[in-house]
C-alpha cells in the first residue's frame, strides 16, 4: 500500500478510476490490528488504487473528511465519494472486502 505523501497527491488520487484512502495513526491499535490482512484485502479487490493516509500527518486532509475514527476508509470513484467506512470501532476483515464489494456496486450501477 503507497502512503500519502501530501495534500496535492491527494487531489490527483481522488481523481481515479478507484481510490480507496485508509486513515491510520502509528499509535492506533485497531489500525496495527488490520495491517496483517490488507495486503489479502488488497490481491482480492485489484480494481482499487490503496492509499495509506496517516490521520496525524495530514489533519486538513482528515477534517475535510471529517475523520474522527480510525482506521476510517473512504473510496472516490473519479473525484466523487462512493463510499465511507467511518468509525472508532476495530474492523475485520470481512467487514472491510464487505465495504469494498459495496463501493463496487454503487459505482456499477
Amino acid at each position: 500500500m503507497k502512503l500519502l505523501t501530501n495534500t496535492e497527491e491527494a487531489a490527483k488520487l481522488k481523481q481515479e478510476e478507484r481510490v480507496v484512502f485508509m486513515f491510520t495513526t502509528t499509535w492506533c491499535g485497531d489500525c496495527t490490528f488490520i495491517k496483517p490482512f490488507i495486503p489479502e484485502i488488497e490481491k482480492n479487490f485489484p480494481e482499487f488504487t490503496f492509499i495509506e493516509v496517516d490521520r496525524d500527518q495530514h489533519l486538513d486532509f482528515a477534517e475535510e473528511l471529517s475523520i474522527m475514527g480510525i482506521p476510517s476508509f473512504v473510496a472516490y470513484h473519479n473525484n466523487d465519494i462512493v463510499g465511507r467506512f467511518i468509525s472508532k470501532d476495530r474492523k475485520t476483515q470481512e467487514q472491510i472486502e464487505d465495504f469494498l464489494k459495496e463501493v463496487n456496486e454503487t459505482i456499477a450501477n
